[in-house]
C-alpha cells in the first residue's frame, strides 16, 4: 500500500488553510429595483488603472510575446507550476521502465508538494501502476507518456466546456472571495462573447468596493459593452434586477453579473449571495443559468474549502482557476477535478485578454509537463 495512505490522517490534520484577506462589512442601502440605471462614473486614469488592476492594454491583441501562439502562452503561463511538478516528475522518471516502492514514494511526495491533493495523488499512482503493468515499456519516455495519460484522464472525468444555453438573456453569476480576480474575469469573458457575436451586458453587483464598479466600467468601455450599476453600498440584488431588466429592454443576450468578494466562512455574507440567486429566479426559474466560482490557484488546497462552502448557497456550475502564471501550485487543478465535483471551465495564465482561456485537459497537462501541443 502506498505510503501516503498510511499518512493520510496525519497530513490532513496538519494541512494549513491559506488565510483570505478580510472583507469590510458594509451595510447595504437598498435602492429601488424599478429604476434601471447605467452608472456614469468619473473614469479612472487609464495608466493608473492598467497598472493596478490587470486591465486590458492597447495592443494586447497582437502581442503574443515569447513562444508565439496560444499553446506557447499557456506553457509560459504555467512555467512556475511546471518547475514544481513537471520538471521534477521528468527527472524522477528519466530512464525508468518500471515502478518500484521507492519510485512510488518519490512520486507521491512530489505530487503532494505540488498541491495535487491526497485523493488525486492516490488515483494517479494507482492508475499509473495499473497502466505500466499492462504495457511493456521499451524506451525511457514511455513512463512519462503513461503519466501524462493518467493526469489527462483525471482532468477529463469532470471536464465540461462552457457553453451558452438558449435562454435570453443568459445570466452568468460570477462569485468568489476577495482578490481572486472576479471583475477581471468578467471583463475578459465579455470581450470573448462580444468577439463571438453575442450582445453581453455587465452588472456591477460588487457594490461594497467602489473600485470594483470603476474597474468593471473600464472593461465595459474597452469591450464596448454596457455596464449597469447603482451607487456604492446599494443592494446587490437590486443591481442585478436592474441589469436583467435592462438586458431584456436592450436585446442583450448575455448578462455577466459581478458580486462582492465574500468570505466563504461568513454566514451572513453568504446569505446575501443566496438572496441574489432568489431575486434572479423572479425573472426565470432557471436563472442564474450559470454560476462560475473564481478561485485563485495560489491558495492551493484552500480552494477546495471555498468550492464546498459556495456550493451550499449558490448552484455552482463551473470553476475558473486564475493567476496560474503567478504560482507553483497549478497541481491544485487535479485536486479540484477529483474532489469538487465541478468542471474547470476557464483558466487564467496571464494579464492579457486572451490569457483567460477555455480549459482543455490535454493541453493543460502537456504544458505542465513541458510536452508538445497535443
Amino acid at each position: 500500500m502506498f505510503r501516503f495512505l498510511r499518512k493520510k490522517k496525519a497530513v490532513e490534520a496538519s494541512e494549513p488553510e491559506v488565510p483570505v484577506a478580510p472583507e469590510p462589512e458594509v451595510e447595504a442601502a437598498s435602492a429601488p429595483a424599478a429604476a434601471i440605471s447605467e452608472a456614469v462614473l468619473d473614469p479612472v486614469p487609464v495608466a493608473e488603472f492598467e497598472a493596478t488592476t490587470g486591465s486590458p492594454k492597447k495592443g494586447d491583441e497582437g502581442s503574443l510575446g515569447e513562444g508565439a501562439g496560444l499553446f506557447g502562452r499557456l506553457r509560459s503561463g504555467l512555467a512556475r507550476s511546471r518547475g514544481a511538478l513537471g520538471d521534477s516528475l521528468g527527472t524522477l522518471l528519466l530512464g525508468k521502465k518500471e515502478i518500484d516502492e521507492s519510485l512510488l514514494d518519490a512520486l507521491e511526495t512530489q505530487l503532494l508538494m505540488a498541491d495535487v491533493g491526497l485523493e488525486a495523488t492516490e488515483a494517479v499512482l494507482e492508475r499509473l501502476t495499473a497502466r505500466v503493468k499492462r504495457r511493456a515499456l521499451n524506451d525511457e519516455d514511455a513512463l512519462m507518456s503513461e503519466l501524462a495519460e493518467v493526469l489527462s484522464e483525471i482532468l477529463s472525468e469532470r471536464h465540461e466546456p462552457f457553453s451558452l444555453g438558449p435562454a435570453e438573456p443568459f445570466v452568468i453569476l460570477v462569485v468568489g472571495v476577495n482578490g481572486v480576480g472576479k471583475t477581471t474575469t468578467i471583463g475578459k469573458l465579455a470581450q470573448r462573447f462580444k468577439a463571438a457575436g453575442h450582445r453581453p451586458l455587465l452588472a456591477a453587483g460588487d457594490t461594497f468596493r467602489a473600485a470594483a464598479v470603476e474597474q468593471l466600467k473600464q472593461w465595459g468601455t474597452r469591450a464596448d459593452v454596457p455596464v449597469i450599476a447603482q451607487g456604492e453600498g446599494a443592494d446587490s440584488a437590486s443591481v442585478l434586477f436592474d441589469a436583467v431588466s435592462a438586458a431584456r429592454a436592450r436585446g442583450a443576450d448575455v448578462v455577466l453579473a459581478d458580486t462582492a468578494g465574500r468570505l466563504h466562512n461568513k454566514g451572513h455574507l453568504m446569505e446575501e449571495l443566496a438572496k441574489v440567486v432568489r431575486v434572479l429566479k423572479r425573472f426565470d426559474a432557471a436563472a442564474p443559468h450559470a454560476v462560475l466560482l473564481v478561485l485563485d490557484a495560489g491558495t492551493g488546497q484552500n480552494a477546495l474549502a471555498q468550492a464546498k462552502t459556495f456550493s451550499e448557497v449558490a448552484p455552482l456550475t463551473g470553476l475558473v482557476l486564475t493567476k496560474l502564471d503567478g504560482t507553483a501550485k497549478g497541481g491544485v487543478a487535479f485536486a479540484l477535478a477529483k474532489q469538487s465535483g465541478l468542471p474547470i471551465q476557464f483558466i487564467g495564465v496571464g494579464e492579457q485578454a486572451d490569457d483567460l482561456r477555455p480549459f482543455e485537459p490535454r493541453s493543460f497537462v502537456a504544458a505542465l509537463l513541458g510536452a508538445e501541443a497535443p
